[in-house]
C-alpha cells in the first residue's frame, strides 16, 4: 500500500469539495443568508485537505488496492464532510440525519429524511441538489480530469468508481477520457435546465433538478417532487433526461464521433430501452382507470417507469395507491438500474444481461453437454473473467441486500416497508414501496437503521468491493 500517495489523493478530493462549496456559499449570499456554515465547513476541509497534500510520497505508483482504498476512503469523508453546513445551519440538527440526507445525495440515492424540504434555505437546497450532480460522474473521475497522474495508476481509480461490470477508457489517455465524459455530463446537464426554464421553472428549481437528474438522485425543490408544478411539459422533459442520464456515457462519445451506427447497435441499450417501454405501457393499461384513459395514464407510467429504472426517484404519482401487479413489476425494475457507464444505480443492465446469459449457457451445457455455449454482448465473447465477476457481483448484492433487510426490520415496520427500503438503498433509487413511497421517508428509521441503510448507499453506489476491502485485514497487510 502506498499510504504517502493515498494520502496526498484523498487531500485532492478535500480541496476539490470545499472549492465545490464555495457555490452554495454563493447561492448563500445571493439570497442573503447566513453562510457561516458554509464559511466553517469549507475552511475545515480545505486545512484538513491542504495538510494531506503536503505528505511527500517516496512513489507516486498506484495500484489495485490503493485505488479501492482512494475511492472508498473519499466517499466516507465526502459523506461525513458534507453534513456539517445542514448541522450548523440547523437544517438537519441531528448530525446522523445529515450524513443519511448527504451520503444519499452524493451517492445519487434520493432517500430523504426532511418532512418540510421547503424550509430549508435556499444555500441548504443547493448543496443538497449539488451533491447528486457531484457524486453522478463521481469526484474521483473529476480529479483524474484536473490532476496530472499516469494513464495506469489513474485506471486503478476510475475502474472501482465507474459504476459497471467493465471500465475502458475512450480514448488512450485517462485523463481525456475523463475531461471527455465530464464535457458531456455538463452539455446534457445545461440543455435540461434551459428546457425546465422554457417550461416555467424558475431558474433556481430549474438548475438543482437538472442537477438531480443528471446524477439520477431525485432532491427536489418541492415537497411533493415534480408532481407539485402538475405541468405535463415538465413531466415529458424530465422523463426524457432521466432515461438519457441513464444510458452507458460511451454511446454518447461514439455519436458525436459520428459513430451512430455503432452507438445505436448496441445490446444494453436495446435491452434497457425495451425494458422501459414494455413496462410503461403495461403500467399505463393497469393505471389507466386512474388516470381518465390510457394516453393519459401513459404520461405517469413513463414518468415512473423512468425515474425507477433510471434510480432518480423524482415523483409525480404515489404509486403505491397502483394495483399489485404495477407495483410488482416497479419493484422489479428497481434491481435493474440502469446501464453500465451511466449516472444510473443498480445492478445495471449488462450485468443482468451477462448473469442470465451464463445461467442459460450452464443449462444448454447440462443438456447438451457435448455443446459450446459462449455468452456474448454485441456480439463479442464477454470473458470467463467478467462473467465469473457478474455472478460473484450478483451473490454479493444479495447477501447485502438480506443483511440490510434484516437490519433495519428491528424498527419493527412491515416487511415491504423494510424490503424496499433496503432495494432502493443498495440500488441508489430513492422511494420504496408502503411507508418509504413517494408520499412518505425515511425519517421514521432509528438511527442506528439510518446507518445502516447510509452504508448500503455507499455499498451501492460504488458497487460494493472499495467499501467492502477497507474492512478485510489483508487489504491493509505489507506483502
Amino acid at each position: 500500500m502506498n499510504y504517502r500517495m493515498i494520502s496526498r489523493v484523498l487531500g485532492y478530493v478535500l480541496l476539490i469539495i470545499a472549492a465545490l462549496m464555495l457555490l452554495p456559499l454563493i447561492c448563500g449570499l445571493w439570497y442573503r443568508e447566513n453562510v457561516l456554515n458554509f464559511v466553517i465547513t469549507i475552511g475545515c476541509t480545505a486545512v484538513l485537505g491542504f495538510a494531506m497534500t503536503r505528505v511527500k510520497p517516496r512513489s507516486q505508483d498506484l495500484f489495485a488496492r490503493d485505488g479501492f482504498a482512494i475511492v472508498g476512503i473519499s466517499w466516507l469523508l465526502m459523506s461525513l464532510l458534507g453534513a456539517l453546513p445542514f448541522v450548523i445551519s440547523g437544517d438537519i440538527p441531528s448530525y446522523v440525519d445529515a450524513v443519511f440526507e448527504t451520503a444519499s445525495g452524493f451517492t445519487t440515492t434520493g432517500a430523504s429524511i426532511l418532512n418540510d424540504i421547503e424550509g430549508l434555505t435556499r444555500s441548504g437546497l443547493f448543496w443538497r441538489s449539488f451533491t447528486h450532480w457531484i457524486g453522478g460522474m463521481g469526484m474521483l473521475v473529476f480529479l483524474m480530469a484536473i490532476m496530472p497522474m499516469s494513464g495506469e495508476h489513474s485506471m486503478h481509480i476510475m475502474r472501482a468508481e465507474v459504476p459497471g461490470p467493465t471500465v475502458g477508457k475512450l480514448v488512450p489517455r485517462v485523463k481525456k477520457t475523463a475531461m471527455i465524459l465530464y464535457v458531456i455530463y455538463l452539455g446534457l446537464t445545461v440543455l435540461e435546465a434551459i428546457l425546465l426554464l422554457c417550461g416555467g421553472m424558475s431558474f433556481f428549481d430549474a438548475i438543482l433538478h437538472a442537477f438531480a437528474t443528471a446524477g439520477t438522485g431525485g432532491f427536489s425543490t418541492r415537497g411533493a417532487s415534480i408532481g407539485a408544478y402538475g405541468s405535463a411539459y415538465i413531466d415529458i422533459v424530465i422523463t426524457v433526461f432521466m432515461i438519457l442520464f441513464g444510458v452507458n456515457f460511451n454511446l454518447y462519445f461514439l455519436m458525436l464521433i459520428g459513430k451512430f451506427k455503432d452507438a445505436l447497435k448496441s445490446e444494453e441499450l436495446h435491452v434497457y430501452l425495451g425494458i422501459i417501454v414494455s413496462a410503461a405501457v403495461i403500467i399505463a393499461v393497469l393505471i389507466a382507470k386512474i388516470y381518465g384513459g390510457f394516453f393519459h395514464a401513459l404520461r405517469y407510467s413513463f414518468f415512473n417507469v423512468a425515474t425507477v429504472v433510471s434510480t432518480t426517484g423524482f415523483g409525480n404519482a404515489d404509486f403505491t395507491q397502483w394495483p399489485a401487479l404495477a407495483q410488482a413489476m416497479l419493484v422489479a425494475i428497481m434491481f435493474m438500474g440502469g446501464c453500465a457507464g451511466s449516472t444510473g444505480g443498480g445492478m445495471k443492465v449488462s450485468r443482468i444481461m451477462v448473469v442470465f446469459k451464463s445461467a442459460f449457457a450452464d443449462i444448454s451445457q447440462m443438456i447438451f453437454p457435448r455443446s459450446v455455449n459462449v455468452v456474448r454482448l454485441d456480439k463479442r465473447r464477454v470473458s470467463s473473467e467478467t462473467v465469473k465477476a457478474c455472478n460473484t457481483y450478483f451473490a454479493i448484492y444479495m447477501i447485502a441486500l438480506l443483511l440490510t433487510t434484516l437490519l433495519v426490520s428491528v424498527d419493527g415496520f412491515d416487511v415491504t416497508t423494510n424490503f424496499t427500503a433496503a432495494v432502493s438503498c443498495l440500488s441508489n433509487i430513492g422511494p420504496g414501496l408502503s411507508l418509504v413511497g413517494p408520499a412518505g421517508n425515511f425519517a421514521i428509521f432509528s438511527d442506528f437503521s439510518k446507518i445502516v441503510m447510509t452504508v448500503a448507499m455507499l455499498l451501492g453506489r460504488l458497487e460494493i468491493y472499495p467499501l467492502l476491502v477497507l474492512v478485510m485485514p489483508a487489504m491493509w497487510r505489507k506483502k
